[in-house]
């Protein structure tokens, strides 16, 4: 301990200060410090699961499961957002989109919308590959964090529209418990949504470009669609219907990758997106399973304050293990937890699974410095968001039902 901190935490800051300073030498630094943490685990201060080296494994085989999903999502879905680009349904999409910045937001809600019932990796790189192809790659590191945001901030108030609302329901928590997660989420869409909308139009207008013969792949849609569809479908089923063994082994990642081989004849994904998205992951997947040795078995006791500290804390802390503690804890106003615990991950790009799918997309985006300094209004729109929640619905908590 150091001035009430375990040093754990000490170890990560430095992490998180050596990634934000040395930019080329991330997966270095991640694994380093992966390392480090690990030792000093092992040696001196132990796992929740137990002391030492037994309890390493023991937290491992705990982990592996998200971790491996979470990779096999991540290579997957950069396959995806390419079967996406090459399919030429943006020209389409270019054409139905209001002139100037309100193009720009339009997007934005877009992508809020799809990530009520899809995936926020999916809707997150969906939402980017757009962009990617409406400004001519040239998109705006605020902008790209509202993308972001907006996926985050859709699935907050549905409970297959993001993990932690699924474990909440599957808890106990009712839907109705977690719905008004929207009257916050709503209000930091339209607060991030306008100033990146108007970055991103100053920066580079919508190009809407003809081009002749460039008719839409339908081919590549269905792939996308029998994708995203697959990995609903099998994320509600595991949960619901097969709730004791969903954390037994990766049936998400794995079930995208079988319809990936599966439509091979039908169209062949760029194989050689993969070695460069799988060293991007591994970065990520390093600081996530740092994150996860990091001492917070207890929170302060439910309210709006710790509650506000906790979507903080999801920038940097995976906001799976989050969830779990506060669960645990109960009593919590459900939807403002969701909101916090979903919308505040995308303060930092690292802090939720769709802020990484984004980065993978867009290395640039993978300075910490310049995503909290472009992308300012992102927590400038959770603090706003927050504050309209609990000015007009206040403070409710419940117990869990179950």
């Amino acid at each position: 301990m150091l001035f009430g901190f375990p040093l754990e935490f000490y170890f990560f800051a430095i992490i998180l200060i050596l990634v934000t300073i040395f930019q080329n030498h991330l997966l270095r630094i991640a694994i380093s410090g992966l390392v480090v943490v690990t030792l000093y685990k092992i040696f001196f201060s132990g796992f929740h699961q137990g002391p030492g080296f037994n309890g390493f494994v023991q937290h491992s085989i705990h982990e592996w499961v998200n971790i491996t999903n979470l990779l096999m999502l991540l290579v997957g879905f950069e396959l995806l957002a390419d079967h996406f680009s090459k399919s030429n349904i943006t020209n389409g999409i270019s054409k139905i989109l209001p002139e100037g910045w309100l193009g720009a937001f339009t997007l934005l809600a877009f992508v809020f919308f799809i990530s009520s019932f899809l995936d926020n990796i999916a809707a997150a790189i969906i939402g980017a590959t757009i962009a990617s192809n409406l400004f001519n790659k040239k998109v705006h590191i605020g902008y790209l964090a509202s993308i972001v945001a907006a996926s985050n901030a859709g699935g907050s108030g549905s409970v297959v529209g993001d993990t932690t609302t699924t474990m909440m329901w599957l808890a106990g928590i009712s839907p109705t418990q977690v719905v008004h997660a929207y009257t916050a989420a709503i209000v930091a869409l339209f607060v991030s949504g306008y100033f990146a909308s108007r970055q991103q139009h100053n920066y580079q207008p919508i190009i809407r470009v003809k081009i002749s013969g460039a008719k839409i792949d339908w081919s590549r849609i269905f792939i996308v669609f029998l994708i995203l569809l697959t990995a609903v479908t099998v994320n509600i089923l595991v949960n619901i219907k097969f709730a004791e063994i969903s954390n037994d082994f990766p049936f998400i990642g794995f079930s995208i990758w079988i319809i990936l081989l599966l439509m091979v004849p039908l169209r062949t994904p760029k194989w050689s997106l993969i070695p460069e998205s799988f060293k991007g992951s591994i970065f990520l997947l390093a600081l996530i399973f740092t994150a996860s040795m990091m001492p917070i078995e207890k929170l302060p006791l439910p309210s709006p304050e710790s509650t506000f500290g906790v979507g903080l804390l999801s920038a940097v802390i995976n906001n799976i293990p989050l969830t779990e503690l506060g669960i645990k804890q109960g009593n919590y106003d459900w939807g403002l937890l969701a909101y916090a615990i979903g919308y505040g991950g995308s303060m930092i790009w690292f802090g939720s699974s769709a802020g990484v799918a984004a980065a993978n997309l867009f290395p640039e985006a993978r300075s910490t410095t310049r995503w909290i300094k472009e992308g300012w209004h992102v927590t400038l729109a959770y603090i706003i968001g927050f504050l309209f929640f609990m000015l007009i619905l206040g403070w409710h908590p419940t117990s869990i039902s179950k």
